[in-house]
């Protein structure tokens, strides 16, 4: 007995999991319709206005008993239906009470901006049924505005740590009165080393209130925030990973070396889109660049970005501008896109973790899809490990481009070869405008608030002059084309406000002489 459970504890080691809590108070049964849940009756006529007419799994499993109060531990992979399972528990607990200027009644956790404008998207026309204000914090977008908006007053904040945080220290927001708290994709906010910042937050709330903790998978930093913070938690675990998703294909191409590029190319030239994951900016922007000049439409997404220029590509990418989304891990995380079916792996992920997240941008909602890995001779060993540790057992396949085989399993094809444009996401705010608030004593301040919030700081820290963010065709803009050095090209706007004779004299002799 004592050898099989040192097993246990072998294999849960391995696999980065942690035994489950035991709950002690037995949970409520699993419904079948949401009309057998104790929901307003304006929040099932706007499911219905929605088309959202049976609960998927963790939905059914999970709101009974966070509708009844209950802390709940709820296991899903991404496009399980976690949102609706915790925003309609927050939502229909939060009903009918009016927060105070400042001081939300409701909170949601997320790790990245993106996901919190998911949730935020999914929610608002719940919400308004209800009257209830919902108020998203993020970085990379005015706070004045953010702070303006719980000032006014928001039964419900859809946050980013790092930005709360800033806003919390601004005095623009008081936890005291949050009563129902949720963490989504927990995972992730520890993968990307939020947890300092969460558990600050977390004990700034109502310690009586009731906390909804969602994860794609549970590892001992969600442990250590199970126990310390979830109450006799009902657990429930649905469809735990990518890999147990049946209407998901796992494949592993085995290429060589000197025909990555190539076979890249030609699945990116598929008719259909595809996310393409590598594992760093530079790398994005290049291959963006070569697929732009192939005649493919594609755009970068990645930390680099600012966030109106992510926005925007997402837009793109969503009604068919822009066919190939070029991602790295960190930007992509938290991105739903309806019908997409073909998720590669150009660059193979680092852990099972990151390969389950990445898969889970297709196969959602119970549609179908693919991810594909590929994989050069020295990757072989590392991948088949990988993938063991995942539980994924994929299709292994030698092949070449032009093959036919590999048209079948990705829709590759041959590119046009007539380069494309693809209008580039413009920087807001406009950089006079940047300039002005730097000069009012704000900038820096302004710059590491942002910072906070992962992602963000070369962004954030660009200063006047710099060469902006890589565009979408993978070519630096810059505002010059005159051969001035950058330091020279970094007085512009110095010179519109004056400045322009004491910037130009060399920084030598007196100030008579500088003055003359």
């Amino acid at each position: 007995m004592t050898q099989a459970r040192a097993n246990k504890r072998t294999a849960r080691a391995r696999s980065g999991e942690f035994a489950l809590p035991v709950t002690t108070t037995p949970a409520l049964p699993a419904v079948d319709t949401f009309g057998e849940l104790a929901l307003p009756g304006e929040l099932l006529a706007t499911l219905g206005r929605e088309g959202v007419t049976v609960p998927f799994p963790i939905q059914a499993a999970t709101l009974p008993n966070s509708l009844a109060g209950r802390d709940v531990l709820g296991r899903g992979r991404t496009g399980s239906g976690k949102t609706l399972a915790f925003g309609l528990a927050l939502l229909a607990r939060t009903a009918g009470r009016r927060a105070e200027p400042r001081r939300p009644l409701a909170l949601v956790l997320v790790p990245t901006r993106e996901l919190a404008g998911q949730v935020t998207d999914a929610l608002t026309p719940y919400a308004r049924s209800v009257r209830l204000r919902l108020a998203t914090v993020v970085g990379g977008l005015s706070i004045g505005k953010q702070a303006g908006a719980l000032r006014a007053g928001a039964e419900v904040v859809v946050a980013t740590p790092g930005r709360l945080k800033d806003l919390i220290d601004r005095g623009d927001c008081v936890l005291d009165d949050v009563a129902v708290t949720v963490l989504d994709e927990a995972d992730q906010m520890a993968d990307m080393g939020f947890l300092p910042q969460v558990t600050r937050l977390l004990d700034q709330v109502r310690s009586d209130g009731q906390r909804l903790l969602f994860s794609a998978t549970l590892d001992r930093n969600i442990d250590r925030l199970v126990r310390r913070y979830l109450s006799d938690p009902v657990v429930h675990s649905v469809d735990p990973s990518a890999g147990a998703v049946t209407t998901m294909e796992h494949h592993v191409l085995h290429i060589d070396d000197t025909d990555k590029r190539r076979t890249t190319t030609e699945i990116a030239a598929r008719d259909g889109r595809v996310i393409m994951f590598l594992d760093t900016k530079r790398a994005v922007d290049r291959l963006t660049k070569h697929l732009l000049n192939s005649g493919v439409r594609a755009a970068a997404l990645h930390g680099g970005k600012s966030q109106p220029q992510r926005t925007r590509t997402l837009t793109q990418f969503k009604d068919g501008q822009v066919t190939v989304l070029v991602a790295t891990n960190v930007a992509a995380r938290g991105i739903h896109v309806d019908h997409l079916d073909l998720v590669v792996n150009v660059d193979p992920p680092g852990d099972p973790k990151d390969y389950l997240h990445r898969g889970g941008r297709t196969a959602r909602a119970g549609e179908s899809g693919s991810v594909i890995t590929l994989v050069t001779p020295g990757q072989r060993r590392d991948i088949g490990r990988l993938m063991a540790q995942a539980g994924i057992s994929p299709r292994i396949t030698q092949v070449r481009s032009g093959d036919a085989e590999l048209s079948r399993l990705t829709g590759a094809r041959t590119p046009s070869g007539v380069p494309v444009v693809i209008a580039a996401p413009a920087e807001q705010p406009p950089r006079r405008a940047a300039s002005a608030s730097r000069g009012r004593g704000r900038g820096a301040r302004g710059r590491t608030k942002q910072g906070r919030d992962a992602q963000n700081l070369p962004a954030a820290r660009r200063r006047p002059g710099d060469a902006a963010p890589v565009a979408e065709g993978g070519t630096a803009r810059r505002g010059r084309t005159t051969g001035e050095r950058p330091a020279q090209d970094r007085t512009a706007q110095a010179r519109r406000t004056g400045e322009t004779q004491r910037r130009r004299r060399p920084r030598t002799g007196t100030a008579s002489d500088r003055a003359a």
